[in-house]
């Protein structure tokens, strides 16, 4: 193990769930033990290799049937880069479907994330083109891109689920708000639209700020706290977590896991300099 890796580890275990799924799973059951939806994150990114890719999507779909199995959530996260778009849009395709097919034998769901923006257009247009056949599939969208407003409305036309987020990617001004305050603003702009929607989207944010707007407009506009849910990080504001959930809104716990942590938190840390500063903000908050 690199030196690196060694001193990271410890700080690492609060925001992952293990190297192996194996751990994974001991960390969804004491979620779900305490009344959380959970979702299950392989991590991986940017597989230049057919068969790592290949071997990417089986561990998908074996994840889909242990989460079965186990009595736990079938909800599960991909990288689109990870099943071999960066090689061929095509070939990812492939992947991608025979992993909504196991969604689909497994009453499960898959929540395709979103990449830099260079695979913005292929994410979108890969999610919505496998939707039509496996309804069951969803997508990110962030709102620090300028373009999210119009790709929000697209994935509504097209019923599909939304998982909002800020965004955690380094990306030019020209394509992405550098302000936090034009950030916020649109995210509250678009998570009003979604909530309105009739379509069950996910709130994703540790934002207290935004978390209270969005309980205050859905109270305003009589919509149901079943209808739509909260979306946290493992080991961000626990807390807060527990709160909203004895309040009687559902709440989804992210659980990454899988030997790729360090890239993984090395990566979103370095990107952006207020990734570095969120981790250390919340580690000290409930």
């Amino acid at each position: 193990m690199q030196p690196v890796s060694i001193l990271l580890k410890p700080f690492a275990k609060r925001f992952i769930g293990g190297e192996t799924l194996e751990e994974a799973l001991q960390t969804l059951h004491q979620l779900h033990h305490r009344g959380f939806l959970t979702t299950l994150d392989f991590l991986g990114e940017s597989n230049q290799n057919r068969a790592e890719a290949e071997k990417a999507a089986e561990e998908y779909i074996a994840n889909l049937k242990t989460l079965k199995k186990e009595g736990l959530d079938r909800n599960i996260s991909i990288k689109l880069t990870q099943i071999g778009l960066e090689m061929d849009e095509n070939f990812a395709k492939e992947n991608f479907t025979k992993i909504a097919a196991a969604a689909k034998a497994t009453n499960g769901f898959v929540r395709v994330d979103m990449e830099g923006s260079p695979y913005t257009e292929q994410t979108l247009k890969l999610t919505a083109e496998v939707h039509k056949n496996y309804p069951h599939v969803g997508v990110v969208l962030q709102s620090m891109l300028r373009r999210t407003p119009e790709d929000a409305l697209c994935m509504l036309k097209e019923g599909i689920r939304v998982r909002l987020v800020k965004g955690a990617y380094k990306e030019p001004p020209s394509i992405a708000y550098p302000d936090k305050k034009e950030t916020d603003r649109q995210y509250v702009m678009v998570m009003k639209r979604l909530l309105i929607s009739g379509i069950y989207h996910a709130i994703a944010t540790h934002d207290e700020k935004i978390i209270k707007e969005a309980i205050e407009f859905v109270k305003k506009e009589g919509i149901a706290k079943d209808s739509f849910e909260f979306q946290m990080l493992l080991g961000i504001r626990n807390k807060f977590a527990k709160k909203l959930l004895q309040e009687g809104y559902r709440l989804r716990i992210y659980v990454p896991y899988g030997k790729s942590w360090l890239p993984y938190m090395t990566r979103r840390l370095r990107e952006r300099k207020e990734n570095i500063w969120f981790v250390i903000k919340n580690i000290f908050r409930g």
